[in-house]
């Protein structure tokens, strides 16, 4: 009883796991992720330093590897890619 009920549940968050629409960028890091939002919603690294509790050091880097993942060629780039996604809006 108790293994059909697991095998049931098990089923059921597949089948969840399949219907959520996948994130844009997979590409990226959570924490990455997270910068390329910020981006697009206009802040500045010392403004995504603060909202993440990040140095402004680590920020930098992000940014850094976020532009090289999404082939960005710079900020206004990168938040018109992020926009195209629904990011930022």
């Amino acid at each position: 009883m108790l293994d059909h009920a697991l095998a049931q549940a098990v089923s059921e968050l597949v089948h969840i796991r399949r219907a959520a629409p996948a994130r844009p960028f997979p590409e990226l890091t959570d924490r990455e992720f997270d910068v390329l939002t910020l981006i697009a919603e206009g802040m500045d690294n010392q403004a995504i330093a603060r909202r993440l509790v990040l140095s402004p050091k680590t920020v930098r880097n992000h940014v850094s590897n976020v532009f090289a993942k999404i082939h960005a060629n710079d900020r206004s780039h990168a938040v018109v890619l992020a926009r195209r996604t629904g990011l930022g809006t």
